[in-house]
């Protein structure tokens, strides 16, 4: 693609400049945002020591001009613990990947190390990962995008300059694709861009104007996806990105990465969101090593379970056969003839070993998650009498009025609407952290309700093991190590892991210990906010079987629509400063979103 006539004239101006200057050195690597100021020493302290606790070796062997990634004997470890053992990278541009693995596999390890280029990597290939919040500051969020756009632009635009200042540089192959990426970034277009792609993300004008200090760390992360979507690095990787996100910006999410159309690795725990965006999927196994698909999730899960359906049938095939040479070699006794035919045969057995042995098809450890099962209270138990709530106070400014709804032991309820209309709010008022500025919230006087949100594992004690927290906490049911090593266990916290400091594990992890603590409290209620947040895809089909199997009532809020399809028995719609039951199924509510998403546009 030919670059613009204005950008031509001015960058062939500086051409003299760039070839006498030589080129220039440049920081390349767009990592996630670090804050500044009297914390920025801190968090440039943390991120090296991280860097020093994770360790990669590998040699690229793509061409030096090649958009493609390839990484020959690549190896990870974090913490001394191996993720990875001697495997192939291979990043095509053009494909969207999806990363899939068990949760402490080393999936947010490995994006990290492929953002900070541990193995160095061209210098036109430039990463960016999004793993944390944009840090607080004076800018807007739209002010904020713009100007790391600007950034990026400036650093195309010197990209380019060095490269024209090389021998042969003007014939670099590399150039089409900067001169496109400099094109696409239009600076007149700049304010109506980032407006769009923050409203795509769930904000509203007003919020869109707000200092990124004034927003919380949802919001921070959306403008931080904002700003990664913005700048169309080379290599995004997106770590778990619908997180902080509603079905609603979700669904504007997904549409917007079918046309990324450079390299992307994404790391997700909802089906249809890997369904609708990914090329390909990258398995992490249990052998710590990177299995390539064609195709999408539905695709992955079809062709491995063919695959290893083919393995298992040709290792029965090859044990039966070593079986049968050894029975042989056995019944030989001392006949010269025979015994000459047996360690002939027995060679056979040695050239199969040689060559490899066909492995057994392991299958998946199974965790199952259980909630404790409580006594039934009969209804009502928990209740909404034209319930009215403000955070002022001022009826004129409520979130929602006149809710009239209920909860019971049987209940399998599914909180839906865009953020901000109050789904946490009535969460917070059914376990009594708010009261309702008009109307009644009626509780069995026996109820005991707890809650999951997506900061839970945040309040644990990062410095004590899964095992100290837990038997610390319940003193009063035991503290027998086994005892608690064996609930661990049964949500998925097994071996060192249990032992570990809480802060060395992964965040599937942590969520998994709250999940342990969650069943120990015995709650008549339980209220889920995200509860899917960090776990692999295993882990949230065990949470749906413990939501059907729980003898309790379930409030639920969640972006993936898969689990809210497996379980909910109602759907409460909340919009319009109202809350009522919505009739429809969750995939016609998807369908709805999807049509209102095309009619924007």
């Amino acid at each position: 693609m030919a670059i613009s006539a204005s950008k031509a004239k001015r960058l062939a101006a500086k051409e003299a400049k760039a070839k006498k200057a030589g080129p220039a050195s440049k920081g390349k690597t767009e990592a996630s945002s670090k804050s500044t100021g009297e914390n920025g020493m801190s968090e440039q302290l943390k991120d090296l020591k991280l860097h020093a606790d994770r360790t990669a070796t590998g040699v690229l062997t793509s061409q030096s001009q090649s958009r493609d990634i390839q990484l020959e004997s690549y190896s990870l470890s974090f913490h001394g613990r191996n993720l990875i053992q001697n495997a192939t990278v291979e990043l095509n541009f053009g494909r969207r990947y999806g990363l899939m693995g068990a949760n402490g596999s080393g999936k947010s390890t490995f994006l990290r190390s492929l953002a900070e280029q541990d193995i160095k990597l061209p210098e036109h290939i430039d990463t960016y990962v999004l793993n944390e919040e944009a840090e607080p500051t004076e800018f807007s969020a739209v002010q904020y995008v713009i100007k790391h756009a600007e950034e990026q632009l400036a650093r195309l635009e010197k990209e380019v300059e060095t490269i024209l200042g090389e021998e042969d540089g003007a014939e670099n192959p590399v150039l089409d694709d900067l001169y496109a990426r400099i094109e696409s970034l239009d600076a007149s277009r700049f304010e109506s861009q980032a407006g769009e792609l923050l409203h795509g993300l769930g904000f509203t004008h007003e919020q869109a104007l707000k200092p990124t200090k004034a927003l919380s760390g949802g919001w921070r992360m959306r403008v931080a996806l904002a700003k990664a979507l913005f700048i169309r690095p080379t290599l995004l990787l997106l770590d778990e990105p619908t997180n902080h996100l509603d079905l609603e910006a979700v669904v504007w999410l997904e549409t917007f990465l079918q046309t990324y159309e450079r390299i992307l690795v994404v790391v997700s725990h909802s089906q249809d969101f890997l369904n609708s965006v990914c090329t390909n999927i990258i398995h992490l196994d249990h052998k710590q090593q990177l299995v390539y698909y064609g195709g999408n999730y539905d695709t992955f899960v079809r062709i491995k379970s063919e695959n290893e359906a083919n393995q298992m049938r040709a290792y029965e095939k090859q044990q039966a056969e070593i079986e049968h040479i050894k029975k042989f070699v056995a019944s030989a006794g001392t006949y010269a003839n025979l015994v000459r035919q047996g360690k002939s045969k027995l060679k056979i057995i040695d050239k199969m070993e040689a060559a490899g042995l066909i492995e057994k098809v392991l299958p998946p450890i199974q965790y199952s998650f259980r909630f404790t099962d409580v006594a039934k209270l009969p209804p009502p138990v928990l209740s909404f009498d034209e319930v009215a709530f403000a955070y002022d106070g001022v009826l004129d400014h409520a979130l929602y009025t006149g809710v009239n709804l209920a909860v019971d032991m049987d209940s399998r309820v599914a909180l839906l609407g865009p953020n901000g209309t109050g789904k946490s709010t009535l969460l917070k008022l059914m376990t009594n952290e708010l009261e309702a500025t008009a109307g009644r919230v009626q509780r069995h006087n026996q109820l005991k309700v707890c809650k999951y949100n997506q900061h839970s594992a945040d309040q644990l004690d990062m410095e004590k093991s899964p095992v100290e927290y837990l038997r610390l906490k319940f003193k009063h049911i035991s503290e027998d190590t086994n005892y608690w090593r064996q609930n661990l266990g049964k949500f998925g916290l097994t071996g060192n892991h249990q032992v570990s400091p809480i802060g060395t594990l992964s965040d599937g992890l942590r969520s998994r210990l709250v999940f342990c603590e969650l069943a120990l409290e015995r709650p008549h209620i339980i209220l889920l906010d995200e509860p899917t947040n960090h776990l692999d895809i295993e882990s949230i089909d065990s949470l749906a079987e413990a939501i059907h199997a729980f003898s309790g009532g379930i409030v639920l809020v969640s972006h993936d629509f898969r689990l809210i399809n497996q379980v909910a028995g109602e759907l409460w719609l909340c919009e319009k400063r109202r809350i009522q039951k919505y009739d429809g199924t969750i995939t016609e509510y998807k369908a709805a979103l999807k049509k209102k998403l095309l009619k924007k546009k």
